[in-house]
């Protein structure tokens, strides 16, 4: 994965005008080379600065959203089966909020694809889904992009305590009710 990346950075460095493009095209093409988003991100900072890099970085990860949206729409079996992943890993009846998810996407060993997932089932439709990712996407892309020097700087117990404050956060932060469904609360059985 070093070397995709030191190869990414040398063809973006010697881009030119095409340079954003190719940048942009990368994040597209993220999920079929496995490479976190963070250090993409971090890239961006590195190469075109914050500012530049925050935003070729936030249009490449909305438009991956966008993407990742459309695709599921299509494929209604691995739609059930990352949905049966979703409920095993978060909960049966947990439901995400905007604004855990926007924290959730900070941590970087946290699967973006799978946030999306529980970011779609808590829009209503495309357009509302478009503006809750552009929204969730806008922290990770600066955080990353402006610290992502000073990340690789950190040591780990100050990494350690930054996931903790992140968690904690989002704990606080999380939706307080819950609902049971009538069958689920009393298991009857069939016997006949």
């Amino acid at each position: 994965m070093e070397l995709f990346g030191n190869y990414v950075m040398a063809i973006v460095q010697t881009g030119g005008l095409f340079a954003p493009l190719l940048f942009i095209t990368v994040h597209l093409l993220r999920p079929l080379f496995f490479l976190p988003v963070v250090f993409l991100c971090v890239s961006g900072g590195i190469l075109f600065g914050v500012f530049y890099g925050t935003i070729y970085s936030l249009i490449g990860i909305t438009l991956s959203s966008i993407i990742f949206y459309i695709v599921i729409q299509w494929m209604p079996k691995t739609s059930s089966r990352l949905i049966r992943m979703k409920k095993k890993l978060i909960g049966k009846h947990t439901e995400l909020t905007t604004t855990q998810i926007t924290l959730l996407r900070l941590i970087p060993f946290i699967h973006f694809h799978l946030l999306s997932l529980c970011l779609i089932e808590i829009t209503s439709g495309f357009k509302d889904y478009t503006k809750s990712s552009l929204v969730t996407n806008i922290p990770l892309a600066l955080l990353y992009t402006s610290v992502g020097g000073w990340l690789s700087s950190l040591s780990p117990m100050h990494i350690l305590l930054s996931l903790t404050a992140l968690l904690l956060l989002i704990y606080a932060l999380r939706k307080k009710e819950i609902i049971i469904k009538w069958e689920d609360f009393f298991q009857t059985s069939t016997q006949q």
